[in-house]
């Protein structure tokens, strides 16, 4: 009896716990407003600071009948530096949340993050030899295309990773998920030592350009960039929201899964491949951001439960805010200087890991 009392008292309180949970509509208008909000917020502060009276006027929403000698500037700050920039790291950071929340549920365990399959290594290690080569005697008559060649590269090296990854997990039409993440964390050493040996060989300049690329930075976002990020985040939102019924099914385990109806393989493949194309894109775009992957779908997850659902685009949405913000502290605590924007995701994300680590440690053999 005393058994039967303890089950019905934890599922009531679990019904209690659900009747609390904001609904999914409300839960994404807040943060559609919260993202608007920081958007606002980003575009008014920095080294050139624009005051709120004169942001509709930069904006063009608003003529100016007084001459306004800096009018100019306002514009010409906003429409190709805030807003190029400002869309680059909602983009980039929903890119990487929304990743985290598929491997957090391809794996079944809310410690799992894109940087673990080893792509953002693979993708970091081909932008700093793009680095290296482009500033040697090698490669100079290639020097006037190291901007353009360094996204390139980086997605290149990531994509690479990828195929080299699905080779050694994939037999049989089968694809081992544990092979998977142990060949990921094998080919991120390997990519993490060709890095060292990069930084071994580099002079002081190109030392300088790894490190900042290493840590990440949007100060290179473009209207061109943008419209390589666009699309690739309309195609894996509207892919990941396919896979929401079968991430859900899966937490049940493979067999259970397969009984229910899912196509565990295939889900597997598309779960692969949307992860390691949104990353690469990512690292292309910014370099190497880390932890966004783990705090975001953890942090949704306590709030609005595990339903991928409602996850996945709760994912984007908390991960373009939470890449906004840093960005927008990257660029104007050390202003005119800019602090990389990996220094401040890592400060947020490393402590919020150990807690969850803490958390899960009576789940978790250490």
């Amino acid at each position: 009896m005393s058994v039967l009392a303890d089950r019905r008292g934890r599922a009531k309180q679990r019904r209690a716990g659900m009747s609390l949970r904001p609904a999914a509509t409300l839960t994404l208008l807040c943060l559609l407003a919260a993202l608007a909000a920081t958007a606002l917020v980003a575009l008014t502060v920095g080294a050139a600071g624009i005051p709120m009276a004169r942001l509709p006027a930069a904006l063009g929403l608003l003529a100016d009948s007084v001459a306004n000698p800096q009018l100019a500037r306002d514009q010409l700050v906003v429409w190709s530096i805030r807003i190029p920039r400002i869309a680059a790291a909602a983009m980039v950071g929903g890119l990487l949340a929304v990743s985290g929340a598929i491997m957090q549920g391809l794996f079944r365990n809310p410690l799992a993050d894109p940087a673990l399959v080893g792509v953002s290594s693979g993708g970091a290690f081909a932008a700093a030899a793009a680095i290296v080569f482009t500033d040697s005697h090698l490669g100079e008559s290639l020097r006037f295309l190291q901007h353009q060649l360094l996204p390139i590269a980086a997605f290149a090296g990531s994509l690479i990773t990828t195929i080299v990854l699905y080779g050694i997990a994939s037999r049989g039409g089968r694809t081992s998920i544990a092979i998977f993440l142990l060949a990921g964390l094998a080919i991120a050493a390997i990519a993490n030592a060709g890095i060292g040996l990069l930084v071994f060989v580099a002079d002081d300049r190109q030392l300088r350009d790894i490190t900042f690329w290493l840590l990440g930075s949007l100060s290179g976002a473009t209207w061109s960039k943008l419209t390589a990020l666009a699309p690739v985040l309309a195609v894996a939102l509207t892919a990941c929201l396919s896979i929401a019924r079968g991430l859900d099914v899966l937490v049940l385990g493979e067999a259970e899964a397969f009984h229910s109806g899912v196509d565990v393989e295939r889900l597997k493949r598309i779960s692969i491949v949307l992860v390691s194309a949104m990353t690469g894109v990512a690292v292309s775009v910014c370099g190497v951001v880390g932890f966004v992957g783990i705090v975001v779908p953890h942090l949704l997850r306590l709030v609005i439960g595990p339903a991928h659902r409602l996850l996945l685009p709760a994912s984007a949405l908390l991960g373009a805010i939470l890449l906004v913000g840093a960005d927008t502290v990257a660029r104007t605590i050390v202003a005119p200087a800019e602090m990389p924007i990996g220094i401040l995701t890592a400060a947020i994300g490393a402590p919020f890991f150990l807690a969850m680590l803490l958390r899960q440690r009576s789940l978790v053999s250490l």
